[in-house]
């Protein structure tokens, strides 16, 4: 009993000349945790040799008094340590904010930006497709022979036979044109994508395994040669200026009939000389007829070309890389509209 009442003093004690919250949990872990010098006392009540009631009671109330004392001192330290707290953490208003951070686009970001502005304004719809595609829509979709060489695994990323990295944003075309067939989308079709694309090639100033395109095709009644080359003749003239002209060349594709590549010269930008911008023509037969689509009554144009090129045309780059290796030498160069981060 007098053990008890020993605790029960050095308890107290303890208590009041505890200065934080901190030392208070502490104290109550040292004499009332389970462990805790008053709390064990309990577990001795049955091998006690005298009044075991009056023990039991003894040690409840020696608890009941240390919890008294460490609810009243922790009122009173409570309050001095939140206003200190406060006066800590306290803001003075009338001091400068930190400055905004800000960002600014990348170029390859801004010419997509002004791709989507032209094509829209000329009625082209904006849609995507997944960047792993499969093989029946980067390729038997556009009517690709099966031993075409760019179907070969040197020129193409394969994650299995039925899937691979797209090679091109056409692939969009299947997808869309599936739409038609299956009814749920009416002609005509005005669509555009930009997407990153994956070749496998080596990567020098002109060439790289990853890259950019823009492709836009339509589809509609009495959709000519002539539509193609006044919808790329605005295209060019929105993106270069004024004075652009558009030429045309018969080229090969296996999935326009027939197919051009397409030039552009303009004296201020390239003095005069023509300047190759991609591929384009009209889309062959066999792959409207695929979904159904009446080649008697419609016909459709597709064009594309990588998007690098245009800055690359527009600025004088000469290297393909630097878009890719974030040297902000390079592209602070090219600082639009900032944009909050």
């Amino acid at each position: 009993m007098q053990e008890v009442a020993a605790l029960q003093t050095q308890a107290l004690a303890e208590v009041q000349s505890a200065t934080s919250t901190g030392e208070l949990k502490d104290l109550k872990i040292k004499f009332l945790g389970n462990s805790g010098l008053i709390s064990s006392k309990l577990r001795e009540v049955g091998s006690y040799p005298g009044d075991k009631k009056a023990f039991g009671q003894a040690v409840n109330a020696a608890k009941k008094a240390v919890e008294d004392a460490l609810e009243a001192q922790e009122g009173k330290l409570k309050g001095g340590e939140m206003a200190a707290q406060f006066e800590r953490e306290r803001i003075d208003v009338t001091m400068p904010a930190r400055a905004t951070r800000v960002g600014f686009e990348h170029i390859l970001q801004q010419t997509t930006n002004k791709i989507k502005r032209v094509l829209g304004g000329l009625g082209f719809e904006y849609q995507e497709s997944s960047e792993i595609e499969t093989v029946s829509y980067n390729f038997g979709a556009l009517n690709y022979p099966p031993d075409h060489p760019a179907m070969d695994d040197q020129d193409t990323f394969y994650i299995d036979d039925d899937f691979l990295l797209r090679t091109q944003c056409t692939d969009l075309q299947g997808h869309i044109f599936e739409e038609v067939r299956d009814g749920k989308r009416p002609l005509p079709l005005r669509v555009f994508t930009v997407g990153r694309t994956y070749r496998n090639e080596a990567v020098d100033r002109t060439h790289s395994h990853t890259f950019h395109q823009v492709d836009c095709f339509m589809v509609d009644e009495k959709v000519s040669m002539a539509n193609l080359k006044g919808t790329l003749g605005i295209f060019a003239r929105q993106m270069f200026g004024k004075d652009v002209t558009v030429r045309f060349r018969p080229d090969f594709f296996p999935f326009v009939e027939p197919g051009v590549d397409y030039a552009i010269s303009t004296p201020k930008l390239f003095n005069g000389r023509w300047v190759e911008l991609g591929g384009a023509g009209l889309i062959h037969p066999n792959i409207l007829e695929n979904y159904g689509i009446d080649t008697e009554k419609y016909s459709g144009f597709a064009f594309g070309l990588g998007v690098e090129r245009i800055p690359m045309m527009s600025y004088g780059v000469d290297d393909l890389r630097h878009f890719m290796e974030n040297d902000l030498r390079f592209l602070e160069q090219f600082k639009a509209e900032p944009v909050e981060l």
